[in-house]
């Protein structure tokens, strides 16, 4: 998973415009989304890991580090600003101490125990900056220095800040400010003479002196090639140089493929993505158990790389390690020397007890088809254990005999001791895991181990300590220091303004205690914090003084709306909201207080009948536009045959709904008090109906808002909701024809007889009234003549809600007169 991290200049030179129009900071910008769009081309990109800092201080430079999002990438890089010093060598330190936060953790880097470059975090830093002096709060510096101390710990145990597999590439732009007329150079683009440039080579990168948009789009796609997983080593030769070729004629002095300073791939496995290995390359000191410390290393290790050809040495089962150099001048010089068959062993100083050059590890060996060298890795002092190997296998058949042991024995007194868990893993591949003890020690004493352990749990901290902090990006601003006066005479102690003084009010000033100038001489003042959202209903000093009579209306627009806001909220704050933010419904709903959870999950949810016994589950009922409900399927399509128990007042209008509410069912004893008619009451018999217009008590029950409202009035509860009745427009009401039994019945069953039937009139003239304010107009005379026809003895809670203002003021007339007539009517109590 390779890591870019990006470094941008933000001192204040880069606001210094081009030709173009542009400044070098939006150069910069740019250069960096054009990067990551040509990076996104290639399927490799998916595991990248984007990084940005700029040059301000730690944490506030660090705008995406391990933790941030793509899109935080993205923003921040947009809102990146120049003003500020070139304080590079900080920054560089801070960008390396971000991408060795976590090696001591992953155990990357394996201290003491050899290099292993298949153990790799390969990550490449791309500095864009314009090459201008190297300025600070100490000055202008001439050399790039990185500060020595960083609270990285473990960083001692490498001499350099950096990582063989991390490497530093810089683009210097040079884009002058007026367009030049002279052509730009051919060929590739040149390295820069900055500061920066000797730190990209120690590093194995470059610089490139970027004078165009188009020199800087080539830069571009340099970039993306260097993008290689693979970790950089120092070639040095050691001995004398080889004969010269046929072709080839004898330079004098030092030639510039003695020393090379490149890149060694280490490819991937095609099929898990990651790197596999089996031999480390040797430390450069001999590793010994009674050692209580470890030796610094160097970030590159030093191969040397002896000039005389050898024979290579491949066996069967056993695993070798292949890595290709990059090209270089040493990879050329042996490309033409066209020698296939013959190979240059390679050596690491102070790696074995005895010798200073050390035993051989491997070799370089040029590819058969002379296109590429490689590196082979093999077991330390591969000339002497790899015939010993051969031998086990095709001699003894990995049944070993005493001399065979003896000579193996010998072998490993000479081989570090590091190499035993890799020569292990040979011995298991190969079918022969008995060879080695299993108590066999690594070369790394207890204090060390402890010391790594340790190193590795301040590590941990510090690397969550430093997550947090830059996700918070909390720096405390300096104040305004307040300047000492020193000694110097207080205005109230000076003669002529005691004068002054006396002259005006006939007194004169006490004089002040004396003060200890020492006592606030470090006392500085709060600057206005521009970050912090002013508070103008908490602070009245936040309000400036031109949006006071504005701030005082809308803080009394608040306290007298009755909108329901969030805590902390007010009016203006929830409808001024950024567009960028209004779709952020995540975070509202975050901010929404939790619902309490239920007091027992498991028992079943009980139908809530606090105050009414008779409420319905309105699960299976329909609504109508009356806001009336009926349960059952309604057939709207249909009109109603002719029934033998119902039908209209002349029998050919539609079916009326029954009322379903629970009062109101067959079997259900409700009698509400009714009074005597005002004329003599005669049952009635079989085919004969009733209208509106008869002289039958009613009661008419009142329907419920929308509101839900059960309270009692006129001293009645109501708790019963009638449904609507007959739809059509008519004057005359059909009502339920009812069987009379074949004698005069007796007076509870007569008292029955009409309670039915009065609710029955009360619900059809409820429907009609209730159609009739529906309709267009304000004829609303129609209605108060159906009330006045009907002689009422008995009023039961008589109260039709309507939103027509015309209906409110004649209805209250009405209800006040039918009041007054039932007041004077007898009731039935004694019948």
């Amino acid at each position: 998973m390779p890591v870019l991290l990006f470094l941008i200049d933000t001192s204040a030179s880069m606001n210094q415009r081009t030709h173009l129009g542009t400044t070098y900071l939006d150069i910069a910008k740019g250069a960096v989304e054009t990067f990551m769009k040509l990076r996104g081309r290639d399927p490799a990109s998916r595991g990248d890991r984007y990084m940005l800092i700029n040059f301000e201080d730690v944490p506030l430079g660090i705008k995406a580090g391990w933790k941030e999002s793509h899109a935080t990438f993205m923003t921040e890089l947009r809102n990146l600003q120049a003003a500020g010093l070139t304080t590079i060598g900080q920054s560089l330190r801070t960008a390396f101490d971000l991408l060795n936060l976590n090696r001591l953790v992953s155990g990357i880097d394996n201290y003491g125990q050899g290099r292993n470059p298949f153990f790799l975090e390969p990550s490449i830093i791309v500095a864009i900056t314009d090459g201008n002096k190297l300025t600070s709060s100490g000055g202008v510096q001439d050399e790039l220095h990185l500060p020595l101390t960083t609270p990285l710990p473990g960083s001692e145990l490498t001499k350099e800040p950096f990582r063989w597999d991390q490497r530093l590439f810089s683009l210097v732009l040079r884009i002058p400010g007026h367009a030049t007329v002279e052509p730009e150079p051919l060929g590739g683009v040149p390295p820069d003479d900055s500061a920066i440039t000797p730190m990209c080579e120690v590093t194995g990168g470059r610089s490139y002196s970027v004078f165009s948009q188009r020199m800087l789009n080539q830069c571009l796609e340099s970039l993306l090639q260097k993008i290689q997983s693979g970790v950089v080593i120092n070639f040095e030769k050691t001995g004398p140089d080889p004969p010269p070729g046929e072709d080839e004629t004898l330079k004098p002095g030092p030639q510039s493929w003695h020393c090379c300073h490149k890149l060694i791939y280490v490819r991937p496995n095609p099929k898990t993505g990651v790197p596999i290995g089996h031999w480390p390359i040797p430390e450069g000191f001999w590793p010994d158990t009674n050692s209580p410390t470890l030796p610094p290393r160097s970030a590159h290790p030093h191969v040397r790389f002896s000039c005389l050809d050898s024979e290579p040495m491949v066996i069967d089962k056993v695993p070798f390690d292949k890595y290709e150099l990059e090209a270089s001048p040493l990879t050329q010089y042996i490309l033409e020397r066209k020698s296939p068959h013959t190979c240059w062993q390679v050596f690491v100083s102070n790696s074995a007890k005895y010798s200073d050059l050390g035993q051989p590890f491997g070799y370089l060996k040029a590819s058969t088809a002379l296109n590429c060298v490689n590196l082979f890795v093999m077991p330390y002092n591969y000339p002497v254990v790899l015939p010993l190997l051969d031998d086990l296998i095709r001699v003894h058949k990995f049944k070993p005999t005493i001399k065979w042991r003896q000579s193996f024995e010998n072998y490993l007194k000479t081989m570090p001791l590091y190499y035993i868990g890799s020569l292990r893993k040979a011995l298991r591949i190969m079918g022969a895991p008995n060879l080695l003890a299993d108590n066999m020690e690594y070369g790394l004493s207890y204090s060390v181990v402890s010391y790594l352990k340790k190193l590795s749990q301040q590590t941990k901290i510090e690397y969550e300590r430093l997550i947090a902090s830059v996700a918070k990006k909390v720096v405390a601003e300096g104040g305004i220091k307040v300047r000492d006066r020193g000694g110097d005479i207080s205005l109230a102690q000076r003669r002529d303004f005691t004068q002054l003084l006396a002259s005006i009010t006939g007194e004169t000033a006490a004089l002040p205690l004396e003060l200890n100038s020492k006592e606030f001489s470090g006392f500085q003042l709060a600057p206005l914090n521009k970050s912090l959202k002013p508070q103008g209903f908490r602070n009245a000093y936040d309000i400036p003084r031109m949006h006071l009579l504005d701030q005082l209306s809308r803080m009394r627009r608040n306290l007298l709306s009755t909108t329901c806001l969030l805590r902390g909220q007010d009016t203006d704050q929830l409808h001024s909201v950024p567009i960028a933010q209004m779709g952020n419904y995540q975070d509202f709903l975050k901010a929404l207080p939790q619902p309490l959870r239920d007091a027992d999950p498991e028992q079943p949810k009980r139908l809530h009948t606090f105050g009414n016994p008779f409420k319905l589950d309105k699960k299976g009922m329909m609504i109508d536009e009356a806001d009336e409900f009926v349960t059952g399927p309604q057939n709207k399509g249909k009109r109603p045959g002719s029934d033998s128990n119902m039908h209209g007042v002349w029998g050919g209008g539609p079916k009326r709904r029954r009322c379903m509410s629970p009062l109101l069912r067959p079997g259900r004893a409700y009698s509400p008090p009714v009074s005597p008619a005002a004329s003599p009451f005669r049952p009635p018999i079989a085919g004969e109906t009733l209208t509106h217009t008869s002289s039958v008590p009613f009661v008419v029950r009142n329907r419920m808002e929308a509101d839900g409202d059960t309270e009692e009035e006129n001293g009645l509860p109501r708790e019963v909701e009638l449904s609507e009745g007959s739809e059509d427009g008519g004057e005359t009401v059909g009502v339920v024809e009812e069987q009379c039994p074949a004698r005069y019945p007796s007076p509870a069953e007569l008292k029955k007889v009409m309670n039915s039937e009065s609710l029955e009139v009360n619900t059809e003239l409820r429907a009609l009234i209730t159609k009739e304010i529906r309709k267009p107009g304000r004829l609303t005379v129609f209605y108060f003549t159906v009330f006045c026809s009907v002689s009422v003895t008995v009023f039961y809670s008589l109260l039709f809600r309507f939103k027509k203002r015309v209906l409110i003021e004649q209805l209250e007339n009405f209800l006040e007169e039918i009041h007054n007539r039932a007041n004077n009517m007898n009731h039935l109590d004694g019948f």
